[in-house]
C-alpha cells in the first residue's frame, strides 16, 4: 500500500494567513508648524534653524543613525545601569548612590520573614483551597474517544509492510515518550513495521534503561496490533542483509517538525527500496498540525499504548495508596508540584539567588561541566536580573510554599514534592517544610530497598513521581519541560478535559517576591486571581501549533452530553493502570 494515501484530505485542518497589517497613518507636511508659542504665530530665527535641521533628519532617515544608540541607552535605563537614588544626609551633604534593578537581588526570605506571622494565624483553618480549588461545573465535560476516531478514519487491517522503521530515542523520560509516539504515527503513515525504540544514552541524564525497563513493551506491541506492525527487533534476514551490523542501515536525517507529506517524499521512497531505515536522533521530528488520523495515533500511543513496566507500577501504585491514606483528613486529596531546582537547572538559569561568592562559583563549574564553553562564549551576556523579572527564573521551594499558602492550601494540606536533587536541599527544603509539616517525597514514601532497584536510573525514578503527580488533586508545575507538559495533557486526558494544574505567571510573582513590604492580604488577593486564572485555563483546547500531548481536546477527546456520576473515582481507576 502506497503511504500517500494514509493523509487523507478531510483531517487536515490548514491555517489561514494572517490579515495584512493596517495601512500606516498619513500626516500631513509640517502644516502649520509654530515653533513660538506666545509670539502670535511668528518664528524666530532660531525657531527656524531647528524646524530645518528636524526636517531634513527626517527626510533623509536620518534618525536611523541614531537607532542603536537609543536602544542601547534604553536597555542601559531598563537593567538600572544608569540607574541612582539621591539622598541627602547630615551637614547639607548630598550623596548618590546606585539604585539595584528590579531582581537584581533575591528577596524571597525577606517576604517570608514578613508574611510568616500571618500564616501562622491562620494555619489549621477551617477552610481549606484543596476542597474547592477547581469549579468543575463551569468546565465542557470531555471523555477519552480515540476508537470512535480510529472508526471515523477508515482504519482496517494492516497491509503489506513497506520495511522497517528504526529510530533512536533520546534526552529524559517524557523526551523518550514523545519520539516513541512520534515514532508510531510516521511508522503508520509510512506504512512501515516499527521496531521497538532504541534508548540513547544521553550525557545530562545518564540513564542506561531500555524501552522495557521503562515501559511494559508486550502491552505496547498488543496495544497497536491493529494500527502499527511493531516488533522488538529486526529479523535475523534482514540484518544479514546489513552485515549484521545495524549502524550499517542508512540514517536519515529529517528536520525537525518535519511535515508528514516529507515523510512521504523523501523517506517512504528510501524505506521501500532499502528495505529498512533508521531515522537517528528523532526527538521532535514530526510536525504538531498533522491530520487528525496522524494525530489519532499519537493519541493511542500516549494515552492508551505506553504504560510503564511492571516494577515501576507496582511501587508507584503502593506510593499512591501511601499518599491518599496520608490524606485521609481532606478526603485523599494531596497537592504534587514539580519542583525544578536542581544544581543544573539553577545553573542553566543563569540566575542569581542568596549564595554569594560561593554560589556564583559552584554555578560557573555547573555550567562549564555540563555545557562546556556555552556560556563564555564571545558576546554572551548573563543578566540575573533581567532573568528573573522576565519570569525566568526557577522557584524556590520557599517561593513555591508562599504561592501555595497564599492561595489558600494551609498547613494541613498534603504536598507530594516531584524533584530531582534539590541544590542544597537543606537549606532551601526548610521553609517549605517549615509551611507544610505534612511533605511528601518519593524517598519518604517508599522505603529504600524499594527504591534500590530504581537508583541510578533518573527515567525510572521520574516514572515514580509521573504517577503520583498524576492522581493527586492539584498538579502544580513551576518551571516547564516535558514532564510538566506530558503530566498536564495525561490530567486532561483523565479527568474530563480539566489539567487541574496550576501554572504560575512568574512574571506576574515577581514583582510580589521582590517586595519585602507587601501586605499579606494583597499577596493573597494576587495568588487567588492567579489560581482562579489557571482554573480557567484547564480545560483549553489545542490551537494549531499545539501539541496533542498537552491539549488532547479535540483531537483525542469528545464533549459529553452529560457529567459523569462519579467523575473522582471513575478516572482514578482509569488512571492506575496508566
Amino acid at each position: 500500500m502506497h503511504g500517500l494515501s494514509r493523509l487523507g484530505t478531510g483531517g487536515n485542518r490548514s491555517v489561514s494567513p494572517s490579515p495584512p497589517s493596517s495601512p500606516r497613518l498619513r500626516h500631513g507636511r509640517h502644516k502649520n508648524f509654530s515653533g513660538g508659542g506666545g509670539r502670535g504665530g511668528k518664528q524666530s530665527a532660531a525657531d527656524k534653524i531647528l524646524f530645518l535641521l528636524i526636517s531634513s533628519v527626517f527626510r533623509r532617515k536620518g534618525v536611523l543613525l541614531f537607532a542603536p544608540l537609543l536602544y542601547i541607552l534604553g536597555m542601559l535605563l531598563f537593567m538600572g545601569s544608569l540607574g541612582f537614588d539621591v539622598v541627602s544626609l547630615k551637614n547639607a551633604v548630598v550623596v548618590v548612590h546606585r539604585r539595584l534593578p528590579p531582581g537584581s537581588v533575591y528577596r524571597g526570605p525577606q517576604v517570608f520573614q514578613k508574611l510568616w506571622p500571618f500564616m501562622e494565624a491562620e494555619s489549621n483553618a477551617s477552610h481549606n483551597a484543596l476542597m474547592t480549588t477547581w469549579n468543575l461545573k463551569t468546565h465542557q465535560g470531555w471523555k477519552p474517544c480515540v476508537n470512535s476516531i480510529f472508526s471515523k478514519s477508515g482504519f482496517s487491517e494492516l497491509p503489506k509492510s513497506n520495511g522497517f522503521l528504526i529510530i533512536e530515542a533520546n534526552g529524559g523520560l517524557n523526551q523518550q515518550r514523545l519520539s516513541i509516539c512520534d515514532a508510531v504515527a510516521v511508522a503508520w503513515l509510512l506504512n512501515a513495521t516499527l521496531v521497538i525504540p532504541i534508548f540513547h544514552l544521553n550525557s545530562v541524564w545518564r540513564d542506561s534503561s531500555k524501552f522495557g525497563d521503562i515501559f511494559d513493551e508486550e502491552f505496547f506491541i498488543h496495544a497497536l496490533r491493529n494500527h502499527v506492525n511493531v516488533v522488538r527487533e529486526l529479523p535475523e534476514d534482514v540484518l544479514q542483509k546489513f552485515n549484521n551490523n545495524i549502524s550499517k542501515i542508512v540514517n536519515l536525517r529529517v528536520k525537525g517538525w518535519s511535515s508528514p507529506a516529507h515523510y512521504l517524499q523523501k523517506v517512504l521512497p528510501k524505506l521501500q527500496a532499502l528495505g529498512a531505515v533508521r531515522i537517528a536522533p528523532f526527538s521532535n521530528r514530526l510536525a504538531y498540525s498533522v491530520p487528525s488520523n496522524v494525530q489519532g495515533l499519537r493519541c493511542l500511543s500516549n494515552f492508551e499504548a505506553l504504560r510503564f513496566s511492571e516494577p515501576i507500577r507496582t511501587l508507584a501504585d503502593k506510593m499512591v495508596e501511601r499518599m491518599v491514606m496520608k490524606s485521609s483528613h481532606t478526603g485523599g486529596k494531596y497537592v504534587s508540584v514539580h519542583l525544578r531546582f536542581e544544581m543544573d537547572m539553577v545553573a542553566f538559569s543563569c540566575c542569581e539567588y542568596d549564595g554569594g561568592e560561593e554560589e556564583k562559583r559552584e554555578m560557573d563549574l555547573a555550567r562549564e561541566r555540563s555545557w562546556r564553553g556555552k556560556f563564555r562564549r564571545r558576546g554572551r551576556v548573563i543578566r540575573p536580573a533581567a532573568n528573573r523579572v522576565d519570569g525566568k527564573c526557577p522557584l524556590t521551594p520557599l517561593e513555591v510554599g508562599m504561592m501555595l499558602r497564599g492561595m489558600g492550601f494551609d498547613n494541613n494540606t498534603s504536598l507530594f514534592v516531584a524533584a530531582g536533587n534539590i541544590y542544597k536541599a537543606e537549606k532551601y527544603m526548610a521553609p517549605l517544610k517549615q509551611m507544610f509539616p505534612l511533605l511528601e517525597t518519593k524517598d519518604t514514601l517508599a522505603i529504600p530497598e524499594e527504591l534500590a532497584p530504581f537508583k541510578g536510573h533518573s527515567s525510572r525514578l521520574a516514572a515514580l513521581d509521573y504517577t503520583v503527580c498524576l492522581h493527586s488533586e492539584v498538579f502544580v508545575t513551576t518551571q516547564g519541560g516535558n514532564f510538566p507538559h506530558f503530566l498536564m495533557g495525561h490530567r486532561r486526558y483523565i479527568y474530563g478535559g480539566h489539567a487541574k494544574t496550576i501554572k504560575p505567571d512568574k512574571r506576574k510573582l515577581a514583582p510580589l517576591f521582590d517586595n519585602p513590604h507587601i501586605g499579606w492580604e494583597t499577596f493573597k488577593r494576587q495568588m487567588k486571581d492567579m489560581l482562579h486564572h489557571s482554573d480557567a485555563k484547564g480545560s483549553e483546547l489545542k490551537k494549531p501549533s499545539g501539541s496533542v500531548y498537552t491539549f488532547p481536546m479535540p483531537d483525542c477527546m469528545c464533549k459529553q452530553t452529560e457529567p459523569p456520576a462519579n467523575e473522582s473515582s471513575n478516572t482514578t481507576n482509569l488512571a492506575l493502570d496508566s
